[in-house]
């Protein structure tokens, strides 16, 4: 049986990793403009200043102090800016993936490019203009766009201005952007995500949040979603997905065919060991990132959200009418990406509530150059728990192997190791797909030509099937060079996933 006729291949990118073209076209200031670059040793930074001149530093992730506002400082170096420049290339970015052959793209908007400062009454025309241009020229090739409204970015402004998310203010600013989105495109874009990786949202880049914690000098794990975190993270969490479901209404009334998703990360987890405290552990653990599918596709906070909240003594606000446009607006599609399995030891102190993606080391299974657990089992796993939880298609928008990828003396890049770990995932998801009969709409890996790495800043952390000649620091001609595994995937996608040799 395989994979259904008109299954969805393809890949997926976001605008801060990989759009670039920075203040041009109108665009204004994002949040992740304002993030270093980094490595595994140095993470990625973002300097603030107070109005009498102070000024500071806090790790990607955490939260600025209150009364802070996010700058640039002259000689850092700011990957979001130049990205992998598809602004200036997207015309032949879009025909490699077309020669690949692929049914799908999944990609982000940037917010600021088409509401500078977040808050605009008007939308930037020329910004629209450029996403106008992108749309038909994937268009031009049979290739469905897949639109992210919101992946990890945010108008600085809305940051320094409302404290971000934090804000019920924010929600009626991002109904202004999504709704011109699906005016203009409502007959040419079908497949939306409101909100990218949901559960994963913290801080300042990405909920443009501020704390008096920071002020005492106490730091979270970078990335972290935890709920121990001040200001107002869960708050703040809250009115994104209230604004999920807000902007889902306003789509189906715009467009009853639209189809919507929203996004998670949902990486495996397993106890360490059968102790009851590590099954227990692990169940618990993984709860914490289902509350928030929970929330999207059951159209409630489960039954267990509470406790989690007291442990916290926090008290989550709702407001007249979030209840109801929750349970009546849920999403139609779960999208999620699916990288690594983790592992919950009770004696371990390095795990955390981010959906599965840090955790105890799980001596069963090989590495990757940055020490992600490799786990294609793991994947048609969590596809059977998604689905017997939810009973709503899946969408993997994101998979893939961060790796160092070499160039011979002939030009060649010869990335078996990411065509083996693909193939590997492939061949589980067939199986979730024939033998567990799950609901899947597409596979779109991440990073399908070379962008910068969200957590570290880095170039050569490669995910590609098309190579981009750029180092850690922008250098390079941005020449896009076609991989072994692009000539793999091609032919995966025209065999509809039969041939994976």
């Amino acid at each position: 049986m395989g994979f259904p006729e008109g299954f969805l291949w393809g890949g997926a990118t976001a605008a801060n990793q990989f759009e670039g073209g920075f203040k041009e076209g109108g665009r204004g200031l994002a949040v992740s403009d304002i993030i270093t670059d980094g490595n595994q040793e140095s993470p990625r930074r973002i300097f603030y200043e107070f109005d009498d001149g102070k000024q500071g530093s806090i790790r990607c992730g955490e939260c600025i102090p209150i009364g802070a506002h996010g700058v640039l400082k002259e000689d850092y170096y700011y990957p979001s800016h130049k990205a992998t420049d598809f602004y200036h290339h997207y015309k032949e970015d879009i025909a490699l993936m077309a020669e690949m052959g692929f049914k799908v793209y999944r990609f982000s908007l940037s917010w600021t490019r088409i509401f500078p400062n977040g808050d605009d009454e008007t939308p930037n025309e020329e910004g629209l203009k450029f996403y106008d241009n992108v749309i038909d020229e994937l268009l031009k090739y049979g290739i469905e766009p897949l639109v992210t409204i919101l992946h990890f970015d945010m108008p600085l402004n809305l940051a320094n201005k409302y404290n971000g998310w934090e804000s019920r203010k924010l929600i009626d600013f991002y109904l202004r952007y999504a709704e011109v989105l699906f005016k203009r495109w409502r007959d040419k874009v079908k497949y939306w995500v409101t909100v990218n990786e949901i559960n994963v949202l913290g801080g300042y880049w990405t909920l443009g949040l501020a704390s008096n914690n920071r002020l005492e000098g106490n730091h979270s794990n970078q990335g972290e979603t935890s709920f121990k975190d001040a200001g107002g993270k869960i708050q703040a969490i809250h009115h994104l997905l209230v604004a999920s479901a807000y902007a889902n209404k306003m789509a189906r009334e715009i467009n009853p065919n639209f189809k919507l998703g929203c996004m998670l990360a949902l990486s495996g987890i397993y106890p360490a060991t059968c102790h009851p405290k590590d099954v227990f552990g692990a169940y618990d653990f993984r709860r914490r990132a289902l509350m928030f599918s929970d929330v999207v596709c059951r159209g409630a906070y489960p039954n267990y959200a509470q406790t989690i909240f007291n442990e916290y003594d926090f008290q989550l606000k709702m407001e007249p009418g979030d209840e109801e446009i929750l349970k009546e607006h849920p999403t139609d599609f779960l999208a999620f990406s699916y990288y690594r399995t983790t592992v919950f030891d009770r004696n371990s102190p390095n795990t955390t509530t981010t959906g599965g993606q840090q955790g105890a080391p799980n001596p069963y299974l090989e590495k990757t150059p940055w020490g992600w657990p490799i786990d294609p089992e793991g994947l048609r796993f969590v596809l059977n728990e998604l689905y017997d939880r939810y009973q709503k298609p899946l969408f993997i928008v994101e998979n893939g192997m961060g790796n160092i990828d070499d160039v011979e003396e002939d030009g060649s890049i010869n990335d078996d190791d990411r065509i083996d770990y693909l193939k590997r995932h492939i061949e589980e998801m067939k199986k979730a797909v024939e033998i567990d009969h799950v609901d899947l709409l597409g596979y779109t890996p991440w990073g399908c030509i070379d962008l910068v790495s969200a957590g570290t800043g880095e170039m050569k952390k490669r995910y590609g099937l098309v190579y981009v000649d750029m180092d850690d620091k922008g250098n390079g001609t941005l020449k896009r060079s076609k991989k072994k595994s692009f000539y793999w995937y091609k032919n995966v996608i025209k065999t509809n996933g039969e041939e994976l040799d």
